[in-house]
């Protein structure tokens, strides 16, 4: 692989973090065949949940700062174990916290922005057109490739942050133009109307096409939250890292001489069907990914002047939570029995160990990971569905 007088440099470099970080990124190269590396416009950390990594990722994160790691190009956190405002509200277990705290305390040395959200588009972090960025959560990966068109591989924690420090990637795979064509068409004959349909059309999706590229056709609207659900969704139950809509995400004229198959109403109601195993859920969560403003504006506007009769999370990034705290709808949420929570989400947060059994979601990426990953049974529905169920 062909490396600048710069990328040797960082290749040699004192900086213990910097040099390994480039070794990284030169070993991940030659596996995957890449001629050069590419320079990156922002990168995205994620991994970086207790719940997830454990004391062995507190320990190399904070190992990493201590070494001099420091971010070189804007990087955004992912979603952390906790709301670090009201861990204790929502019951999480103090050494759980004090690993939590640890993990912010090195990101934060290595000047990591403390956004601790899987929508870093919704949040300050909106690559233009073409750049290209070394993000890793799945759904934000799916998003920014797909509707942003901007180009990213599936990075995992280590390379992300490795990106995140050089202000490099290897270039192959999806920052090729000649891997970014649909390799699948989805000819979709059901009615999609809710955002809980699009997950459903995606984790239909992701199944049948695993680490395709999906191309649709029949899909009449589509805003961004639909957007995002669809492609979470197909992230989560195959590997979809780019998809088209036609018509709302790319003007390319639909595949011809790809595998083709058709999602009907039965496909739709099969697929709510697969993901509902919960018939009287404990709690219901909106937000994985997490919310925008218009979706916590429609919790508010469901619940209010009601009682919830379950517990209610919305999970969200900081910076949503200050625009909802400032219009009312945190207080119209949370009068209603509800909690407004920032930084986490339920899949990333010990649930589990909350004393919750079960989950309701409009998200088809959390009715996903929730059985394995937190022992949960799952009801999935619309947002506007479950929450009539749950409040009077």
């Amino acid at each position: 692989m062909h490396l600048t007088q710069h990328e040797e440099d960082l290749l040699e470099s004192d900086n213990d973090a910097v040099r390994k970080a480039m070794e990284l990124l030169v070993k991940l190269g030659d596996i995957y065949g890449a001629e050069e590396m590419i320079e990156i416009e922002s990168a995205q950390a994620s991994g970086i949940s207790y719940k997830s990594i454990g004391d062995p990722g507190v320990e190399f994160l904070e190992g990493f700062a201590e070494e001099g790691a420091e971010a070189s190009v804007p990087t955004f956190a992912n979603p952390a174990g906790m709301d670090f405002d009201r861990w204790e509200e929502m019951g999480v277990d103090p050494d759980f916290a004090e690993k939590q705290q640890r993990i912010r305390d090195a990101l934060q040395k290595m000047d990591i922005i403390l956004s601790f959200t899987c929508t870093p588009y919704l949040a300050g972090n909106l690559p233009r057109r073409g750049q290209h960025v070394a993000w890793a959560e799945s759904s934000a990966v799916s998003f920014v490739n797909s509707v942003v068109g901007a180009r990213t591989n599936r990075e995992g924690g280590p390379s992300a942050l490795a990106a995140a420090i050089t202000g490099r990637t290897p270039k192959y795979g999806l920052h090729l133009a000649e891997n970014r064509q649909p390799t699948y068409r989805i000819d979709v004959e059901a009615d999609i109307e809710t955002q809980a349909d699009f997950a459903a059309l995606g984790s239909w999706t992701g199944r049948l096409v695993e680490d395709g590229k999906p191309y649709f056709t029949g899909i009449d609207a589509g805003g961004t939250d639909d957007l995002k659900s669809l492609g979470a969704a197909m992230a989560a139950t195959g590997a979809v890292a780019l998809y088209f809509v036609e018509g709302v995400t790319t003007e390319m004229e639909p595949p011809e001489n790809v595998e083709t198959a058709t999602f009907g109403e039965a496909e739709l109601q099969a697929e709510y069907d697969e993901l509902t195993t919960a018939d009287d859920p404990e709690l219901v969560v909106i937000g994985c990914p997490h919310t925008s403003p218009e979706e916590i504006q429609d919790v508010a506007t469901a619940v209010e002047g009601k009682t919830l009769t379950s517990d209610l999370w919305v999970a969200t990034s900081g910076a949503v939570k200050t625009w909802a705290d400032r219009n009312g709808y945190t207080d119209t949420i949370e009068d209603a029995g509800g909690m407004v929570l920032a930084d986490t989400c339920n899949v990333v947060s010990p649930i589990e160990e909350l004393g919750y059994e079960s989950s309701a979601t409009n998200s088809a990426k959390a009715a996903t990971y929730l059985p394995g990953f937190c022992n949960q049974d799952v009801a999935f529905n619309d947002a506007e569905t479950l929450l009539a169920e749950v409040t009077e």
